[in-house]
């Protein structure tokens, strides 16, 4: 696939390059840098920027949950904005479910404990705005999942054995309705005790309920046969893990998603974006607060509509009157799909709601600070990062004779100034999101950044020790020539055993 990939119904050229406008040279620590919305130079809005800011302080702070972080007029002078900008901020915040406003006089912004619920519904929107399809969906699946079942097996309790006889129960109580499949795979990755595994495995089964649940393309016969199949699959899934059977979970989970693949592209889907979701409550009350709510239905009409960027989908008017909400839940709806990189409010003549291009900095920070509440370890971390690395590996290596990679490849291992220690540690990152990009599958190439942003923000302290970093780093893109070499000879076991000796000492590294 061209490293400029063509997002579906939207019309849109994105250059995978570099993660696309706004982020980058690939480095995941700058990830914390500004998103360029079009029509506001190169910066992030304001709002974002204290948004990011303040989620940062709060988890430097001990992300002491419960407590106030400080008043709107403390927070005010310490970030120095507006009323306006402030309050616009706190909105993104609340958002991500890091802390909420009180009023009153003892009120201020109060330190909640986040919840993986809003950012697996950021990287839902963002993966539905670039038009990933249920073929990418379904390999990553394959590469995570197994890993779940195998982790779920390994540390299996009694309370986790309840949890999944349970969804076993409420798998077969619906023996024509497919959406219950759903959750032996949710419960798997909860049951892994892996926050990475178990977030990213929810956003691939909410992705993939667009593709699956749509009775018009399988008759209610084929769609109660499927799910017979599925929950005698899935018995023998949850069996294996119950018994701690790693290799046997790991094995049946395979061939479990492998047979899933096969229906679901027998049945000719359709891409995510034209998707209708079935489950989304317009009053507010359902799933998704209204402004989430509405911000989606603005999606859904520019993929009915065969948007492109740049395109105004309506005015402020127009669509206060299209999605019959109030003023104030229509502005929250456009600061969320400003905040994701959705679409921005231009204002003034020949204003409106202006489509851009996709870009999931946002999402990618607020999910790094998630996992840093969670305090996910680096076995866990270390864990989820092999598998998709790995996968990454084996669609590069299938267009190892494509021109493009060649060039890409030889370009992220140039050497760079020595002056400057965090410039070569952002170059050896680099070198593993421009392997995901190449893979030309979105969804590794997201979860891979979040990964490796993870890892950047745990090595900043070691980035300052000099030298020692510099060796380390110059180390590193030594490792990365020998890793371009088997990649380019097609030699995926010699690329693979090479990239696992790597990051094995990057492991070492970090400890």
């Amino acid at each position: 696939m061209s490293r400029h990939r063509m997002c579906w119904r939207l019309g849109v050229t994105i250059d995978l390059s570099n993660g696309g406008a706004g982020v980058t040279d690939g480095d995941p620590t700058a990830l914390r840098g500004p998103i360029a919305i079009p029509g506001e130079g190169t910066a992030r809005k304001l709002a974002s920027q204290v948004a990011s800011r303040i989620e940062a302080d709060i988890l430097a702070s001990g992300w002491q949950v419960g407590t106030v972080f400080g008043s709107e007029s403390a927070l005010r002078e310490r970030y120095g904005v507006s009323r306006a900008v402030l309050r616009e901020a706190i909105r993104l915040v609340e958002h991500h479910e890091v802390a909420t406003m009180r009023r009153g006089p003892s009120g201020g912004l109060i330190v909640k404990a986040p919840q993986a619920g809003p950012l697996a519904a950021a990287m839902v929107i963002y993966l539905e705005h670039t038009g990933a399809q249920v073929e990418e969906l379904l390999a990553v699946r394959l590469l995570l999942e197994p890993l779940a079942a195998r982790l779920a097996a390994d540390r299996m309790d009694e309370e986790g054995i309840q949890a999944l006889r349970a969804t076993l129960e409420q798998d077969q109580a619906s023996p024509d309705d497919l959406g219950g499949s759903d959750l032996l795979h949710k419960t798997l990755g909860q049951l892994s005790r892996n926050p990475a595994l178990r977030l990213f495995i929810d956003v691939l089964v909410e992705l993939t309920n667009r593709y699956v649940y749509r009775p018009s393309r399988a008759s209610r016969g084929q769609a109660a046969e499927v799910k017979r199949a599925s929950h005698l699959a899935h018995r023998a899934i949850a069996n294996s893990v119950i018994a701690g059977d790693t290799s046997r979970a790991e094995q049946r989970t395979v061939h479990h998603l492998e047979a899933m693949r096969d229906w679901m592209l027998s049945i000719g889907q359709r891409p995510i974006a034209s998707t209708q979701r079935a489950d989304v409550d317009d009053t507010g009350n359902g799933k998704q607060k209204l402004a989430e709510t509405v911000a989606r239905r603005i999606m859904g009409e520019m993929a009915a509509r065969g948007a492109h960027v740049g395109d105004v989908v309506g005015s402020e008017a127009d669509l206060l009157e299209r999605m019959g909400v109030s003023r104030a839940v229509l502005r929250e709806a456009v600061r969320l799909l400003e905040y994701h990189s959705v679409a921005y409010m231009r204002r003034g003549p020949g204003g409106g709601l202006v489509i851009t291009v996709p870009d999931a900095t946002a999402s990618i920070q607020a999910t790094a600070l998630y996992l840093d509440y969670e305090e996910i370890g680096l076995a866990d971390l270390r864990a989820v990062r092999d598998v998709i690395e790995s996968g990454c590996l084996e669609s590069v290596v299938r267009r190892h004779e494509d021109t493009e990679v060649a060039e890409r490849l030889r370009e992220a291992i140039k050497p760079v100034d020595p002056v400057a220690s965090e410039a070569t540690v952002g170059r050896a990152h680099h070198f593993h999101t421009e392997i995901a990009e190449l893979s030309g599958n979105p969804v590794l190439a997201l979860f891979l950044r979040i990964i490796t942003t993870v890892w950047a923000r745990h090595s900043d302290d070691l980035v300052e020790e000099g030298p020692k970093t510099q060796e380390a780093a110059d180390a590193a893109l030594r490792v990365h020539e020998g890793i371009a070499e088997a990649i380019l000879a097609g030699d995926l076991p010699l690329a693979r055993h090479r990239m696992r000796r790597h990051l094995e000492a990057l492991d070492a590294w970090w400890q």
